[in-house]
C-alpha cells in the first residue's frame, strides 16, 4: 500500500511562546504534502469551534517545533509535556506503535525528553512513566546561536533517510545538553549504541569529535539527535527548518533533506 502526496497531513503543534511552527509548516508544504500549525487545544478542549477541533489521528506525522514553551519555567519543555501527557498519552502512546513518525526540533526535544518518549528504550512502552534523560543548562551557560557540524551516525533513524554523512544544521538554545541519569549512564549509552539511536552528533570542520564551540552544549557523548528503538521517535536540538533552503547557494539547503526522508517514509506506507 503506498499513500499519495495529497493524502498525507502533518501536524505542528503549538502553544504559547513556541515558535518556527511556520517555517516547519511551510517546509512540509514545499514537497507538496498537507500541513498545518495546530494549538494543542485544538486536540481536546470544548471550547474550540466544532469546526477547529483536530484529533491525532486526522494526521500521519506529529511535529513539537521550536521556542520557550510555557516560557521555559520550571524546565524546558516540561510544561508543555505535562499538559499534553495529561490528556493526549494514550493517543501519543497509539501513534507511535502505528510507526507514524513523532518529530521534535530543539523544544521539541526537550518535550519528547519531558514526556519519556525519547530514549525510547522500550518497544513495548512507548512513553515511559518518568523522564529517562534530559536537555540542561548549555555549559557555557548562556544560549548558544550558531552554526553546527553534525555527523549522521544511525542508518536506520526514518527521519535521515536521504540526509548526507555531514550537515549544518543552525542552534538556536540555552538547554540543549544531553544527560542521562549518572548510575545507568554507561548503561543507556551502551543500549543507544547497540540499538543504532544515536542519529547525530556534533564535530568540528575535520570531521572529529570535539568539545566547545563545536559541541555548543557540552551534550553527553557528543549527543545532537536521537531516536527511540522503533526508530520512528525523533529529537534533535539544532534547527533543520531554518536551512531547508541555502540562499546563499540557490539550492535546497542540508534540512531538506530530513524534511524529504519523512515524507518519502510516509509515501512508502
Amino acid at each position: 500500500m503506498f499513500m499519495d502526496l495529497s493524502e498525507i497531513r502533518v501536524a505542528v503543534l503549538r502553544i504559547e511562546g513556541t515558535n518556527c511552527e511556520d517555517e516547519t509548516v511551510e517546509a512540509f508544504k514545499n514537497l507538496g504534502v498537507f500541513a498545518e500549525a495546530v494549538h494543542l487545544k485544538q486536540f481536546y478542549s470544548d471550547m474550540i469551534r466544532l469546526e477547529d477541533q483536530r484529533s491525532i489521528f486526522d494526521y500521519h506525522c506529529i511535529v513539537f517545533p521550536g521556542g520557550f514553551s510555557a516560557g521555559d519555567y520550571v524546565r524546558a519543555g516540561a510544561i508543555f509535556s505535562a499538559r499534553f501527557k495529561s490528556v493526549l498519552r494514550k493517543d501519543l502512546e497509539e501513534f507511535i506503535k502505528m510507526e507514524y513518525p513523532v518529530l521534535g526540533i530543539c523544544n521539541g526535544f526537550q518535550i519528547l525528553a519531558e514526556l519519556g518518549a525519547l530514549p525510547g528504550l522500550d518497544e513495548d512502552k512507548p512513553i515511559a512513566d518518568k523522564p529517562e534523560m534530559a536537555l540542561t543548562v548549555n555549559e557555557s551557560n548562556r544560549f548558544e546561536c550558531r552554526p553546527s557540524l553534525l555527523k549522521k551516525e544511525s542508518s536506520r533513524c526514518i527521519f535521515t533517510k536521504k540526509v548526507p554523512e555531514i550537515v549544518m544544521f543552525p542552534v538556536a538554545h540555552a538547554e540543549g545538553k544531553v544527560v542521562f541519569p549518572k548510575d545507568r549512564e554507561k548503561e543507556i549509552l551502551e543500549k543507544l549504541v547497540e540499538n543504532d539511536q544515536i542519529v547525530f552528533r556534533y564535530i568540528d570542520d575535520k570531521g572529529n569529535y570535539a568539545g566547545y564551540p563545536w559541541n555548543p552544549n557540552g551534550s553527553f557523548y557528543n549527543i545532537a539527535g536521537l531516536c527511540n528503538s522503533t526508530y520512528n521517535v525523533f529529537g534533535l536540538m539544532p534547527h533543520p527548518e531554518r536551512v531547508f533552503y541555502d540562499y546563499v547557494n540557490d539550492k535546497f539547503g542540508d534540512g531538506y533533506y530530513l524534511f524529504k526522508s519523512i515524507v518519502e517514509y510516509l509515501e512508502s506506507w
